[in-house]
């Protein structure tokens, strides 16, 4: 161990490994790579020489962005009949190539920028960029991308806009609060949330002219009742006509927001309801087989029984990864795609412990929440979050459950037949060889200087 971060393997491994080439990772004769930038790209299509054998030769054009000329590249791309087309996901720029090379029924795959910058060795300029994407993608060495269907695009497009909205809807209630504040009034502070509806009747009545803390403190509902005494003190502020005048602006924003809210969840129902895919159960322990699954609706309710998913963080699972798990062989497959597993960086014999990466924000935001819901309940996830926060802190215990949600949510939607089954709290200690914890727990107070006799409880 070095500083904690590193570790040396027990033995060199020499007997030789096969590993075969993943499905991308294939010589091709026919490509075509797009640098894109926003209101044009710069396209390169390589394809063998017309006359020398053996040798091979590239075009490079600019092609605007605009839907009559990608549609025309589509057609000059399939008279030269072009196997492979190359995106590169620069910004939001890429979709128009994406999706109209794609409906033109061209093979066409997004890569990250990332894997192909900063190459060595050669001047930046779009046109050798062009082509050294091209070469990249004949010699089947770029990793593509993720990509959604059609369909879970506009689930993921609703899903993220209510999430927007909902963030902002937060910031204008945080704006009510500040304002309040300059006004004296720390109804905040008594009430549980500003979101209670016997905060807004509140909020009302100020608006509408009312000063009297008593009878603002009437409008008290429920459990609020009994806090009748600390509300009126905290209604006893200095609320003036111009604070009505903002509160009344600021409640109108959050009514607007609320209501655009419900329809895009309705919006995302309706979406649900109609997709469906093509899903894959486990023949061997992580090979998959394609086999009709049920629509999105069914599959949400299903994640909805994990412990710490709801109905909204399972929509918002759906929309990012898809019900078809296809796209991802095994379960490590996506746990990798989502960035939560850490990297292992090998130098010799030394082994380092990378970060785990950005990831989808959207995706990981939900898992998040789900890790953090579950960490709170008596179950095995909640037990698996309190033996590792214990050794290696809060943040990666909740990366650790929000790992075990995502391989969980992978075996649901790949078996259409699986039922989510908890395991637990007493898994763990179930699994416990007690004899060995029992000469574990000995030798430590052996070597501390104690000599101990155990009796059996009757």
């Amino acid at each position: 161990m070095v500083d904690g971060l590193a570790w040396r393997t027990g033995e060199v491994t020499i007997d030789p490994e096969d590993i075969p080439d993943a499905d991308h990772e294939s010589v091709i004769d026919r490509v075509c790579a797009i640098y894109v930038a926003k209101a044009s790209g710069k396209v390169c299509v390589r394809i063998p020489h017309p006359s020398v054998r053996g040798r091979r030769t590239s075009k490079v054009w600019d092609v605007p962005a605009t839907c009559a000329a990608v549609s025309e590249l589509a057609e000059q791309l399939l008279a030269e009949r072009v196997e492979r087309v190359t995106v590169e996901s620069t910004s939001d720029y890429w979709r128009i190539w994406l999706y109209l090379l794609e409906a033109a029924g061209l093979g066409v795959q997004l890569v990250n920028a990332r894997d192909v910058k900063n190459v060595p060795g050669r001047p930046k300029t779009d046109k050798l960029d062009a082509v050294w994407l091209a070469k990249l993608t004949e010699k089947g060495m770029l990793r593509p991308s993720f990509v959604p269907p059609a369909d879970i695009r506009q689930l993921r497009d609703y899903t993220r806009l209510r999430i927007d909205l909902t963030r902002e809807r937060t910031r204008y209630w945080q704006r009510m609060e500040k304002l309040l504040e300059d006004a004296l009034i720390k109804v905040s502070s008594v009430a549980s949330t500003m979101t209670a509806k016997s905060v807004r009747d509140m909020l009302e009545a100020l608006i509408a002219g009312e000063r009297d803390p008593q009878r603002l403190a009437d409008y008290a509902r429920g459990r609020m009742q009994a806090k009748r005494g600390a509300l009126i003190e905290a209604l006893s502020g200095r609320f003036e006509a111009h604070h009505g005048v903002l509160a009344r602006v600021l409640l109108n924003q959050i009514d607007v927001l609320n209501a655009e809210i419900a329809a895009l969840t309705q919006r995302i129902n309706d979406q649900l309801a109609a997709i469906t895919a093509v899903a894959v159960p486990p023949t061997g322990r992580d090979t998959l087989q394609a086999k009709p699954t049920a629509t999105g609706v069914v599959a949400a309710q299903r994640l909805c029984e994990v412990t710490g998913i709801g109905e909204l963080t399972a929509q918002v699972i759906i929309a990012e990864i898809g019900i078809d798990m296809t796209r991802f062989p095994t379960a490590a497959h996506l746990v990798s795609w989502a960035k939560l597993s850490p990297r292992t960086v090998q130098s010799g014999a030394v082994l380092h412990g990378g970060r785990t990466g950005k990831g989808n924000p959207y995706l990981k935001g939900a898992l998040g929440e789900a890790a953090a819901v579950a960490a709170r309940t008596d179950s095995f996830l909640g037990e698996r979050y309190r033996r590792l926060v214990k050794r290696r802190g809060k943040l990666k215990a909740l990366v650790a459950v929000a790992r075990s949600i995502l391989v969980i949510v992978w075996n649901l939607l790949a078996d259409p037949s699986a039922r989510y089954h908890d395991l637990g709290p007493d898994h763990y200690l179930a699994r416990t060889d007690t004899q060995r914890r029992v000469r574990t727990h000995l030798s430590q107070l052996a070597a501390l200087g104690y000599r101990v006799t155990i009796e059996a409880v009757a």
